[in-house]
């Protein structure tokens, strides 16, 4: 999942090389983090929070076939 994430974060902003994702597992659950610059921050949030929304669908499509928990936080 990690690497999905990384995947579209890179994809999206105009720092790709400041984008750091992290990732925390605790038994069934994960927690994804996903860290970029500053002026990026917009990018990957999108209005109304739609493409943070869409990043966050796609990952729980993905963790579904690993019967895993997998939340995605923006930092």
């Amino acid at each position: 999942m990690k690497e999905l994430v990384e995947v579209v974060a890179k994809a999206l902003v105009d720092n790709p090389d400041e984008v750091v994702v992290t990732e925390k597992t605790e038994g069934r659950y994960t927690v994804i983090e996903l860290h970029v610059a500053a002026s990026d921050m917009g990018k990957v949030i999108g209005k109304q929070g739609r493409i943070a929304k869409a990043i966050r669908t796609v990952v729980k499509a993905a963790s579904s076939k690993d019967d895993t928990r997998v939340d995605v936080e923006i930092v």
